[in-house]
């Protein structure tokens, strides 16, 4: 059976692996295709749409828009964007310059308290990387400020905290205008990560259904099969399609692998054949 992976990161935005060696990875690892959804950015597409030619494996342009849901911080992932589409970089050009805003804050704010961390540390070698919380969090740790990423966050990088202000609001609206300008299919991310109950979803997915919304990611690295086979019945009865994939990031999350998340993750080859079905029929 062929397999995909509907939800990868590079080093474009926050994970270790630049986007052709994503692309030679998921090669390695005997996928038929792979979308590559870095946060807020599609500067990795071009590279990985390069490595990806004539290898037989299918890239899906992608990315995995951040905003807020009242207090919420939720992500949306638009797949099959047009990376060309004006209104997508200008409006991915604003968000840029909020984070680069927000970033510095933090920084400033870190250096004050003499925590030894450079623009460089952040970088890691990649002056185009669109930084993140998850950049913070490795320098962190490899400075020894905190054993693990994940202490790193719950330590100093929560939202509203000395060391990271809260986002500027993004809205919905916004994201999911962002990604209907650009021909994308969007779709709901990792519903379970927002700590919502089954009907608090069922709101936050018929006020984006409303919006557009075409999917949802009923398989994921953060949810069970329990906690699946719920959102594949919450899909059904808002008419969204199921998506899946493992949120890949390398090295910056070990415990999750491309295409197999935790261990227990497989994205069948037909779920995307309904997305590409759906997607393609309704742009004719």
């Amino acid at each position: 059976m062929n397999y995909v992976d509907l939800h990868v990161h590079s080093s474009a935005s926050d994970g270790t692996l630049s986007p052709s060696e994503v692309v030679a990875y998921a090669i390695s690892r005997n996928l038929k295709a792979i979308a590559l959804t870095d946060h807020d950015t599609i500067d990795g597409i071009a590279q990985a749409r390069k490595a990806a030619e004539g290898t037989g494996l299918e890239l899906i342009p992608g990315i995995e828009l951040s905003c807020f849901y009242g207090d919420t911080e939720i992500h949306i992932l638009g797949l099959y964007i047009d990376d060309s589409c004006p209104a997508l970089k200008e409006g991915l050009s604003r968000l840029v310059r909020i984070r680069e805003m927000r970033n510095e804050a933090m920084l400033n704010r870190f250096q004050e308290d003499g925590f030894d961390i450079t623009i460089e540390d952040l970088r890691h070698g990649n002056p185009d990387t669109v930084i993140t919380r998850a950049h913070f969090a490795r320098v962190l740790t490899e400075k020894g400020y905190v054993p693990s990423m994940d202490k790193a966050f719950t330590k100093y990088l929560q939202y509203g905290g000395r060391y990271c202000s809260r986002k500027e609001v993004v809205t919905p609206e916004q994201s999911m205008e962002l990604l209907s300008q650009a021909g994308a299919w969007p779709c709901l991310a990792h519903p379970m990560q927002y700590h919502l109950g089954y009907d608090q979803i069922g709101t936050l997915v018929s006020r984006l259904k409303d919006m557009g919304l075409k999917g949802l990611e009923v398989y994921h690295s953060s949810q069970n099969p329990h906690q699946s086979s719920r959102l594949k019945e919450i899909a059904g009865a808002w008419g969204l399609l199921p998506s899946g994939g493992s949120d890949f990031h390398g090295a910056n999350k070990p415990d999750i692998d491309m295409g197999t998340g935790r261990g227990g993750l497989r994205i069948s080859y037909s779920l995307l054949k309904d997305i590409k079905m759906s997607h393609f029929k309704s742009d004719k």
